[in-house]
């Protein structure tokens, strides 16, 4: 039974994702094992994310993506992964300096924050490469390009 993905926009950034693209890179990530989850994604402006990420990390900037996992109890068997929160001007701002499509950005976006509320991490350098590798293969099935290829040398003749 597919879970529900709630898709929240609240950002006045144009050209964001439809919810439908959104709910599709967030299913691919979670895979069949996780096929019965339930999260949200909110799209914010700067303002907002700059005081999550305040908040939550003590850093006095806006992100491109923060995961918040539901930390539930063990005993609380419910299907809540968290919510996943997305600044589309970072978004967009990243995408054009890193030469990258704006919608293959967004979709690494996607698929990293729902990694992340899967409990994988890139702190440590062997979590990093795990995570890089999966976010690689999740991109590749959709179609997108390696989100770490350098694109800027990769667009030179």
């Amino acid at each position: 039974m597919p879970g529900r993905i709630d898709v929240d926009c609240a950002s006045a950034e144009p050209d964001i994702p439809g919810a439908p693209s959104v709910r599709r890179w967030v299913r691919a990530a979670l895979g069949d094992a996780h096929a019965g989850a339930e999260l949200s994604v909110r799209i914010v402006d700067e303002p907002e994310m700059r005081a999550l990420n305040a908040r939550y990390r003590h850093q006095d900037y806006a992100t491109n993506v923060l995961s918040f996992p539901a930390g539930l109890p063990p005993d609380v068997q419910v299907p809540l992964l968290g919510d996943i929160v997305i600044c589309a001007p970072v978004v967009k701002r990243e995408a054009a300096e890193q030469h990258k499509a704006p919608r293959a950005h967004w979709a690494h976006m996607v698929v990293h924050g729902t990694l992340h509320l899967l409990g994988h991490d890139h702190e440590r350098a062997r979590e990093a490469a795990a995570m890089e590798a999966l976010e690689r293969r999740i991109l590749a099935d959709l179609k997108f390009p390696d989100p770490y290829q350098d694109h800027a040398q990769a667009e030179r003749p």
